[in-house]
């Protein structure tokens, strides 16, 4: 199989600005891949890259501060590297993201994604925090199929599960999300980019863009039909964030929760810590099997999995509300609320102390 991938480079600008000499350094590139012309040969993909047109590659996005060129002609390349992904049930397929920050060595690669294979068409479930992660995981999923990509469901705003969207769009998929997805993308786009793109680092983070939901699509949230394979969509309340969205496959009862659910990573509280504990109540009353949170897992059993999350919340509020019971400014409060937790989450000292601050300015007011 081959694949057709074209050079794309930071613009560079001379170390003193534009009006300086520019020095001759490397410009920094990466092969990136154009989906949805993959061949079974050389001569068939060459007859594709040459019908290519360049300006039409990305018509769309918001992008990063910072210019990128196209260096040469589309080439076809032999298959890239592709994410590895488990089969949990027939067609339901999720691949694990690092427990870890975002950085060179993980491409962004930090979150849990998946796909969901039906008799005519696939829908994938988060795209991972770069375009190369999305990229890779576009090639897992050619591995098992060669049907066309009619959805990418981002569960939430978080630059790790949606910043690989473009090679989805790209090979034809309608982005589908919470009602509210479109606005958070417009107010965040530039921060998430930002931020992201300095932890990831380039040559990985280049291509990089967050692309906008289809505004038809979030209407009304309806059923995705994959043929003999439903996925059902429910977007949540404010809880872990503004935007949760759960997607069901029925026939398996598999459920992806997105960041509504963590394991083994510590959770990020970007909503409301009682929201979100009145989400997790509902989740453990749902007819799922499987769970497949959006770090850790990657496969949870219902309703036990949920039953870690679940604990640190409440420890979370309890610790709180009795700091503010007791007068204590967030200043110090925060250095201690949900302490007792430290030795069941990975990263806990990054998040924790977020969670602690965003707990209390939440309670403090109850």
């Amino acid at each position: 199989m081959f694949e057709i991938v074209v050079m794309l480079c930071l613009a560079s600008m001379p170390a003193n600005g534009p009006s300086a000499p520019a020095k001759a350094e490397e410009p920094v590139c990466r092969q990136v891949l154009l989906p949805g012309h993959e061949a079974l040969d050389l001569k068939a993909c060459e007859t594709a890259a040459r019908a290519l047109e360049l300006p039409s590659i990305w018509p769309e996005g918001i992008f990063a501060e910072g210019r990128q060129e196209v260096r040469g002609e589309p080439v076809c390349a032999p298959l890239g590297k592709a994410l590895d992904v488990t089969e949990i049930s027939p067609g339901v397929f999720v691949h694990e993201g690092a427990i870890a920050e975002p950085g060179p060595g993980n491409a962004g690669d930090v979150s849990n994604s998946g796909f969901v294979i039906g008799k005519s068409s696939v829908a994938v479930i988060d795209s991972g925090g770069s375009r190369q992660a999305g990229e890779q995981l576009y090639r897992a999923l050619r591995q098992h199929t060669d049907l066309p990509v009619s959805h990418l469901i981002l569960t939430h705003m978080h630059p790790d599960h949606v910043l690989g969207a473009s090679v989805f769009r790209e090979a034809g998929a309608r982005v589908v999300g919470h009602p509210g997805l479109a606005r958070a993308f417009e107010d965040r786009a530039g921060s998430y980019l930002a931020s992201f793109g300095r932890l990831t680092g380039d040559p990985a983070f280049i291509g990089t863009r967050v692309i906008l939901p289809d505004e038809a699509a979030l209407d009304s949230l309806p059923d995705i039909d994959l043929g003999g394979m439903k996925l059902q969509l429910k977007a949540w309340p404010l809880a872990h964030s503004p935007t949760d969205l759960t997607v069901l496959e029925s026939a398996s009862g598999t459920l992806f929760t997105g960041d509504l659910l963590f394991d083994r990573h510590a959770p990020a509280l970007d909503g409301s810590l009682k929201g979100w504990l009145q989400a997790l109540d509902e989740l453990a009353g749902e007819p799922v099997s499987v769970l497949v949170p959006g770090h850790g897992g990657p496969v949870l059993r219902s309703p036990g999995g949920i039953e870690p999350l679940h604990r640190y919340l409440d420890v979370l509020a309890s610790d709180t509300r009795k700091a503010i019971a007791a007068g204590e400014p967030l200043s110090t409060a925060a250095q201690h609320i949900g302490g007792s937790e430290a030795p069941n989450w990975a990263l806990f000292d990054l998040y924790n102390p977020r969670n602690a601050t965003a707990a209390y300015s939440e309670l403090e007011w109850e």
